[in-house]
């Protein structure tokens, strides 16, 4: 391996709603997975760019072809601009990290498990151009690596585009050991879209006003805060009562995440499994839902007694895993490119 000091690790959560980057340099940055392109020469004037990411995305999407690649944590290979846009979302990461001049980047990418499996020469040609060597996880490995967890423990990594789970037992997860759901945040919005547009039939909404409600209210179980939002009904504001149909759209992941929980740690030498259920582990964004935690953990109680927590920094627990393993990945796991 090329000495440290010529070599910038990094580590990269490609998620599907939020991809960040942690670098050795200290550097930690992070977008919303979101591509755009100028539709037409009058969009490439106003937006002024060739390329926007994340949030300038969503404020220009009139006037761009957006792509948000990684949907239900797939890449869709040759279909679209998916490839294009996993390419250009690596290539800002890197430049945001900043590497020095003529300094090699080392990089560790986290991706969703079912991508793992589909999508790894896909992200291989993604990365080429930018990287000089590679090593592609997935999220709650690279999660639990932060943490430390790499022995009896179960994460459960609830994204965007899918609800990941890993079962650590003192060496690297196999397949054996992961489960990708598709009851996630995208699962929410829908749900939640659907319930509003059946309770409210004469209000005008989108999907990216319901992801914005759902980030700033989502709960499960009971709470004492009222929920109001503003929808126009015939062009004119009106507040809207939306808690039932918040609280009804996130319990709706519980059951699958309940079942593949207790599917996966039955499965597990029955010596270990009490080890495991008192080492659960929330990640991602779906772990900011208020009550999960607890709701969760009350869900298992008939199996034994459950100890669950939450990461203290589900935006970068994952990237900070993945820069973790850079540093430490012994040379023969690296594949140079």
């Amino acid at each position: 391996m090329t000495q440290k000091s010529d070599v910038l690790f990094v580590g990269i959560d490609l998620g599907t709603s939020r991809s960040s980057i942690s670098a050795g340099n200290g550097q930690r940055q992070w977008i919303e997975s979101y591509v755009g392109w100028p539709k037409d020469f009058v969009a490439a004037q106003v937006v002024g760019k060739p390329v926007l990411f994340g949030a300038e995305v969503l404020e220009h999407r009139l006037m761009v072809d957006v792509c948000r690649p990684l949907q239900h944590g797939i890449i869709k290979e040759g279909i679209d601009r998916s490839e294009e846009a996993v390419k250009e979302i690596i290539r800002h990461l890197i430049e945001l990290a900043g590497p020095g001049a003529g300094q090699k980047v080392h990089a560790v990418v986290g991706v969703p498990s079912d991508s793992l499996k589909v999508n790894r020469l896909a992200i291989r040609k993604a990365v080429a151009e930018f990287v000089d060597s590679l090593v592609v996880v997935t999220e709650p490995f690279a999660v639990a690596y932060s943490l430390g967890l790499l022995n009896n423990a179960l994460v459960i990594d609830i994204g965007a585009g899918t609800t990941d789970l890993c079962i650590m037992h003192g060496t690297l997860p196999g397949e054996e050991d992961q489960k990708t759901l598709l009851q996630a945040g995208d699962y929410i919005d829908d749900q939640l879209f659907s319930y509003l547009q059946e309770r409210y039939p004469r209000s005008t909404f989108n999907k990216n006003m319901v992801r914005q409600w759902k980030e700033q209210f989502s709960f499960v179980g009971d709470s004492p805060e009222e929920i109001k939002v503003v929808m126009p009904v015939d062009g004119k504001p009106m507040l809207h009562d939306i808690k039932a149909d918040v609280k009804r759209a996130c319990e709706s992941i519980l059951p699958a995440i309940v079942e593949a929980v207790t599917q996966m740690i039955a499965r597990f030498d029955p010596e270990f499994q009490a080890k495991i259920r008192k080492n659960i582990v929330l990640a991602g964004g779906g772990s900011l839902i208020g009550g999960l935690r607890e709701s969760l953990q009350a869900s298992l109680k008939e199996y034994g007694s459950s100890q669950v927590t939450c990461v203290k920094d589900p935006l970068f627990a994952g990237s900070d895993g993945a820069l973790k393993l850079a540093q430490e990945m012994p040379a023969q796991y690296w594949e140079k490119l």
